[in-house]
């Protein structure tokens, strides 16, 4: 394999990193603002569903938010910014 190769290859991981990145932030953005905005649906349906408090519903929701995060970051812009730290060195 041809530094070449190995140089678009790379660059073609950075760019699917970078989408999966994005879709990611778009998720927790969409989850977080139909949270806030439609809260209460959310509460009616899903807390009579599983006998839960509004406070239990928030919780859940705020760490199931903030995990995504975190796995959006360390699983696509981590590896991003160190394919393109690469590809700028050569």
């Amino acid at each position: 394999m041809s530094p070449t190769d190995v140089n678009d290859l790379l660059d073609v991981v950075a760019k699917v990193l970078l989408r999966c990145l994005i879709f990611g932030f778009i998720l927790i953005l969409f989850w977080a603002g139909f949270f806030v905005l439609a809260g209460s649906v959310v509460y009616d349906l899903h807390g009579s569903m599983f006998h839960l408090e509004q406070h239990e519903l928030n919780v859940i929701h705020y760490c199931g938010i903030a995990f995504v995060k975190l796995v959006v970051i360390c699983f696509f812009f981590f590896p991003w910014a160190a394919i393109r730290l690469v590809l700028r060195r050569r």
